[in-house]
């Protein structure tokens, strides 16, 4: 079987394939259409293609039955879905079969044409978008995400040692599990160690392992971490409290390649990949003599920042969906689904637990939310109660009152439709501004449909 290049578009509609077709090939793309999944699961014996972009509904079968053919044949490419009967049931329920994306219809081609480059970059990109399905939480659509994505893809024929850091809760160990995965060592084991949740005087033992009677209490021979990932990773998480006197027998293994076993004699070697994970600033602690410059040095071989959620608020309501899926499924539970009215209450919060907090709120909801949909009251007040911009809120509103009465005392008249207009030509100008001039998401931030947006906008430009 040869690789074909090029993208599939499955959909018994020729209006619809004769759309994208053209829209596809205008951007470059090679493209083969078909109208049913037995036509398609004929052409994939002879090649495939970069990827498929399917109907759900087709005349023979479901189209997310294709996600099926593929992992039969041991072809890994990723596939786009679409629907003209979109509701979230569905959606979470094609995530979880493992499509790349999932487009509602009608759609904007715009948003098409992004989706499949997405798609068929290079990277491990396409991974991450499915992860519902295992369970993982490495995802985001933010830049600082996506450069963490790109940074996992650049390593993954590498195991030189890594350092991560970043606010508690921001997920340094997913990030270490997936460098793992996607690297040479992912046969071997992986195994992680909280540096700080040890007591000093058992963390050489933790680490290094030790023989019988070597101290109290030690009855029998025991093997460390190092022992444990041989030809694995071992991630020491919170590397920033690590004693001096152990950092310096550390940097010792991490320089030779070997060790002795506490109260040992046998050389051993350290067949592992290292890499470590700090919310503290570690120059800081190197300036203030609490780390060792050497040891840091040769952690910090490539360095991951990961961001603080509030800082990717654009991936909140993907995160968020992912929880209430994982609990849900856990509990035995409902699903549950947010309003976008809620996510825009989340996607103010500050979140300073990051994901972890998130993670937690989604546990609550799922359990105490009464309805299949979460609405802003259903958000604890002690979550709500932190939303940033009450106040500014309450000025913009003494604001207008006061344009208002300035009016009235004036003798002013159609108040209400100058107010409308000043307004919406506000909310249209901050929402182009924040989507770069992109009317199809603009009109998604406002509420609004595209076309509606389009004549609102014809309308200020007179």
């Amino acid at each position: 079987m040869s690789q074909q290049t090029g993208i599939w578009v499955v959909d018994d509609d020729e209006a619809i394939r004769f759309v994208l077709q053209r829209a596809l090939r205008k951007s470059g793309f090679e493209v083969a259409c078909f109208d049913s999944v037995a036509a398609v699961n004929k052409a994939l014996e002879k090649s495939w293609p970069q990827a498929i972009l399917t109907d759900i509904r087709l005349p023979d079968a479901d189209g997310l039955s294709l996600v099926d053919s593929l992992e039969r044949r041991s072809i890994s490419i990723p596939v786009i879905a679409m629907t003209a009967y979109s509701d979230l049931d569905q959606a979470v329920s094609a995530f979880q079969k493992g499509v790349f994306e999932y487009l509602s219809k009608p759609f904007d081609l715009n948003e098409v044409i992004s989706v499949i480059e997405r798609a068929v970059a290079p990277g491990i990109k396409e991974e991450n978008q499915a992860e519902i399905k295992t369970g993982k939480q490495l995802l985001g659509e933010s830049p600082a995400m996506q450069e963490v994505f790109r940074t996992i893809g650049r390593l993954s024929r590498s195991d030189v040692s890594v350092l991560i850091t970043g606010e508690t809760g921001t997920g340094k160990e997913v990030v270490a599990r997936a460098l793992h995965q996607h690297s040479p060592r992912a046969k071997g084991p992986f195994v992680a160690i909280n540096t700080a949740a040890i007591p000093a005087e058992l963390l050489e033992s933790e680490l290094f392992g030790h023989e019988r009677g070597s101290f109290t209490g030690a009855h029998s021979r025991r093997e460390g971490r190092f022992e444990e990932a041989a030809t694995g990773t071992l991630f020491l998480d919170e590397i920033g409290d690590m004693p001096l006197a152990l950092q310096t027998r550390l940097l010792r293994v991490l320089a030779e390649g070997d060790f002795y076993r506490v109260g040992g004699r046998d050389l051993l070697l350290a067949d592992v990949r290292i890499i470590a994970a700090t919310h503290q600033d570690l120059e800081v602690k190197v300036r203030e003599g609490s780390f060792r410059e050497d040891l840091y040095h040769r952690l910090n071989v490539i360095h991951i920042a990961l961001p603080p959620l509030r800082d990717r608020s654009e991936d909140i309501a993907m995160l968020a969906r992912l929880f209430l899926v994982q609990v849900a499924d856990e509990l035995g539970l409902e699903e549950k689904h947010l309003r976008p009215e809620t996510i825009r209450i989340l996607e103010k919060l500050p979140w300073p637990g990051n994901v972890r907090q998130l993670q937690n709120l989604c546990r609550q909801l799922c359990v105490m939310a009464p309805g299949e949909q979460i609405f802003p009251g259903d958000v604890p007040s002690e979550q709500s109660g932190q939303v940033p911009g009450a106040a500014q809120a309450d000025q913009w509103s003494d604001l207008l009152g006061k344009w208002a009465r300035s009016e009235l005392s004036a003798g002013g008249t159609n108040l209400v439709g100058r107010a409308q207009a000043e307004l919406e030509r506000v909310l249209i100008e901050c929402a182009l501004e924040q989507t770069g001039g992109q009317r199809q998401k603009a009109a998604e931030l406002l509420g609004l449909g595209r076309n509606t947006l389009t004549r609102k906008i014809q309308k200020i430009n007179g």
